[in-house]
């Protein structure tokens, strides 16, 4: 436990970043406002005064090392994660800090397990990676479900978003991680991450109340069928997107998030469930909320709070399910309004 109350947001003037910072000043953590674009940096303290303002660039260590100085941990705001969560974990490692970040890309997500669970462990940090919507959500909700099953035969993951209006930083991320998959779509198959050519099949699903049946496009991936898969043993994830929301992701022609009240939050409405089946027997943990972006915030805010308390054991790269209680954390999200049920 540290009487330290900084933590240094990296990406701060993004759209998740501000609700980052709302987040951390609303639980009474002081911001150290950071991220590679100065100008904006200026004009966001200027909406903020009294908070630090410290520009850095992932191409250059000493400025990193100059934004995390003296914090408690850093919050990682900023995409595409496939350029910058390596250089943040870097400077976290040097500056003895834990690091999270809202991470959704796949292969960003890959790249970070992979590349950093064993040097965070030698560095003694704790590493919270994919704290968002997409990736610690669903991870929570799928461990709660699983209880005190060991393994489950399959997995389902069910988002059900009203609509998705993208924020830049995602159009950016999805951009990156299209290069990247040379045409082809992430899949779950046989207990491992893989890619295919062939198209996504269209289906139906039918949610709790408010959605109940709805179009739904199955085998659409997201950071949450990487996040389950590393601590939870289940030979198939299945994952399914509402229709309505793809359509508004794939537009040509994408709106952005618009506020609908003075906190800056959308009206979009989620739905998001999670299915454990084991031999005839099924488990579901439903959770209901509003604006995907914003929900994010109290989400890693309370993941940071629970780290810098010390309430993670030991070190290295953690998913949300791996390291909190599950069912204890969902439960401290009530004040965001979010609705958590387990059936």
């Amino acid at each position: 436990m540290t009487s330290n109350k900084t933590v240094a947001v990296y990406g701060a003037y993004g759209h998740t970043g501000r609700f980052v910072v709302s987040e951390l000043r609303r639980r009474g953590w002081t911001p150290i406002l950071s991220g590679r674009d100065a100008g904006k940096l200026q004009v966001f303290g200027t909406e903020n005064p009294g908070l630090e303002l410290r520009p850095a660039s992932v191409d250059e260590p000493a400025s990193l090392d100059r934004a995390l100085a003296g914090a408690a941990a850093v919050i990682n705001c900023a995409g595409p994660f496939a350029s910058t969560s390596a250089p943040l974990i870097e400077a976290a490692m040097r500056a003895r800090i834990p690091y999270l970040d809202v991470a959704a890309e796949i292969e960003a997500n890959i790249d970070t397990f992979n590349l950093f669970a064993d040097r965070a462990r030698e560095a003694g940090i704790v590493v919270v990676h994919a704290m968002a919507f997409y990736g610690g959500l669903g991870d929570l909700l799928a461990t709660a479900a699983m209880g005190d099953w060991t393994y489950a035969d399959e997995i389902s993951i069910a988002y059900g978003l009203d609509s998705w209006r993208p924020t830049p930083g995602t159009l950016i991320a999805g951009q990156v991680s299209k290069q990247r998959r040379d045409g082809r779509r992430v899949v779950f198959a046989d207990g491992k991450i893989a890619y295919t050519t062939e198209a996504a099949p269209a289906t139906e699903w039918t949610f709790p109340a408010p959605l109940g049946k709805q179009p739904v496009i199955a085998e659409f991936t997201m950071a949450d069928t990487v996040t389950i898969s590393r601590h939870i043993k289940a030979p198939r994830i299945h994952s399914y997107m509402t229709a309505v929301a793809v359509r508004d992701l794939t537009d040509p022609n994408p709106q952005a998030p618009v506020a609908s009240d003075e906190s800056g939050q959308s009206p979009q409405t989620f739905v998001l469930e999670v299915l454990a089946r084991r031999g005839g027997e099924e488990r579901r943990a439903i959770a209901r909320g509003r604006d995907i972006y914003a929900f994010t915030a109290p989400l890693v805010v309370e993941a940071m709070a629970r780290v810098v308390a010390g309430q993670v054991k030991g070190a290295g790269v953690f998913t949300a399910g791996e390291a909190f209680d599950a069912r204890d954390f969902l439960a401290s999200l009530s004040p965001a309004n979010l609705s958590v049920e387990l059936r």
